[in-house]
């Protein structure tokens, strides 16, 4: 089938390889032309492991390729649009921001009746999007299309970043949904490639269902992050331990084992976006959602309550103190620093007066961009030298390994935060340094 991807950015790009993995004929557009020319140099503006390695293969083989004007789309009209531009939240109101959808919607259903064909074309939100916009996004094509040419669905995205192209081609389900049977018949076949290999297809009878399976499933594992984010500050103050619990309650298979682990907060471009969107939904449909307005309330209180616990490990007061920061992504594997616990811990300490050194594997550039009165270290080890404390923000692999004897003899004072609880805890302390970690968190058993 041929498919149209409308944006480029994380989703839009990840996703049009993948299809043209999987055998299709995709056409990435982008208004950015600069993005556009370095695609098709070959250069890619997300990092996503695997991902430069397909594009490269796919735009070479002819399933891939890039334009910057729909008028470079040549004549033959596609089976599916897709858009997956933009959807940020509204910094007045919270709402998600449709202008974009909208705005590709209708420039793409104007250049389809320009080129005047008797095709059939399935327009998908692939963006995340609040229930009724794909019924708006419906209104605003049939001013260009007839309803015998077009139908509209969504197919919500579940892409964690960092593990997206796995996610994609191993699925734990896919969800379709659309208004139309013809629309519904043509995204079964887009997607058999995978559905003949076992993994689930969900065909949801209307599209208000299938939007809406993504915000609930977001807001679910929110929900999951933050409850275990609370409960481990109440392990500290009980004298428990928050991995043995974390534990206990996994291992029941009506809870599960996933999103258990403490941490500073969760953010990205997805759950900080996604909660607040569903709340808003849900306000103006009064069916008001109060365990999501909690969770974000919580969640950005986890992320204050972090620094509280920094500056209780510098001893009540960090004015003066050097801190290094190791990680400023809001994850490992992948340099996104959107709604990052980094972009609140770190001005905090600014502002109470620490001096900071930071590093990340991934997003030291886009760092740079948003805490530009900072200071970069070139390593990992570099971010010890004549600290006084450190503090690990971002889930990093590599940081387990770091040289615990050497860098212990570089700070001025061996004191380390772990926000993640994930360094050799035993190990440090017995080299001498002072460990604080998350909800009574140690690795001795």
């Amino acid at each position: 089938m041929k498919i149209l991807m409308i944006g480029t950015g994380y989703v839009g790009l990840v996703t049009g390889t993948c299809f043209a993995e999987i055998g299709h004929t995709v056409i990435c557009m982008d208004k950015d032309e600069n993005k556009i020319a370095e695609l098709k140099n070959g250069r890619i503006p997300i990092f996503e492991p695997g991902l430069e390695n397909m594009v490269a293969n796919h735009k070479n083989s002819g399933q891939l390729s890039f334009i910057d004007n729909l008028d470079d789309l040549g004549k033959e009209v596609p089976d599916f649009v897709f858009l997956a531009v933009g959807t940020p939240s509204h910094k007045l109101t919270g709402q998600a921001d449709m202008s974009y959808v909208y705005a590709a919607a209708e420039e793409t259903a104007a250049k389809l009746a320009r080129m005047k064909s008797e095709g059939f074309t399935v327009f998908v939100t692939k963006s995340t999007v609040p229930v009724g916009t794909s019924h708006k996004v419906e209104e605003l094509i049939g001013k260009y299309l007839p309803k015998e040419r077009f139908a509209v669905a969504s197919n919500p995205e579940f892409l964690r970043e960092g593990a997206a192209i796995d996610d994609f081609m191993r699925p734990d389900r896919i969800v379709v949904g659309s208004d139309s049977e013809k629309a519904r018949t043509m995204l079964e076949q887009m997607y058999r490639p995978l559905t003949r290999l076992g993994y689930p297809l969900v065909v949801t009878s209307t599209v208000a269902t299938a939007e809406l399976i993504k915000y609930a499933a977001n807001g679910f594992l929110a929900t999951k992050i933050t409850f275990i984010n609370e409960l481990s500050h109440l392990c500290e103050k009980v004298d428990a331990r928050i991995d043995e619990l974390s534990l206990g309650i996994g291992l029941d298979s009506r809870i599960g084992d996933k999103f258990l682990n403490p941490g500073p907060g969760y953010g990205g471009s997805c759950f900080p976006k996604d909660t607040l969107a569903l709340m808003m939904t849900a306000v103006d449909y009064d069916a008001p959602l109060e365990i999501i307005e909690t969770v974000i309330r919580a969640n950005d209180r986890r992320k204050h309550l972090m620094f509280q616990k920094i500056r209780k490990a510098a001893g009540g007061d960090v004015s003066g103190k050097k801190i290094g920061i190791l990680g400023l992504a809001f994850k490992a594997k992948t340099d996104d620093m959107r709604d990052s616990p980094a972009l609140t811990i770190i001005p905090a300490l600014k502002q109470a007066g620490a001096e900071i050194t930071a590093y990340d594997p991934q997003a030291m550039n886009e760092a740079r961009q948003m805490l530009p009165d900072i200071n970069f270290a070139e390593s990992d080890e570099d971010v010890f030298k004549d600290a006084d404390i450190v503090v690990l923000i971002t889930e990093w692999r590599q940081f387990k390994s770091i040289n615990w004897k050497k860098v212990y003899e570089t700070m001025n004072d061996p004191v380390v935060v772990d926000l993640r609880n994930m360094l050799p805890i035993t190990q440090m302390r017995s080299l001498g340094f002072t460990c604080h970690t998350i909800g009574g968190y140690t690795d001795e058993f």
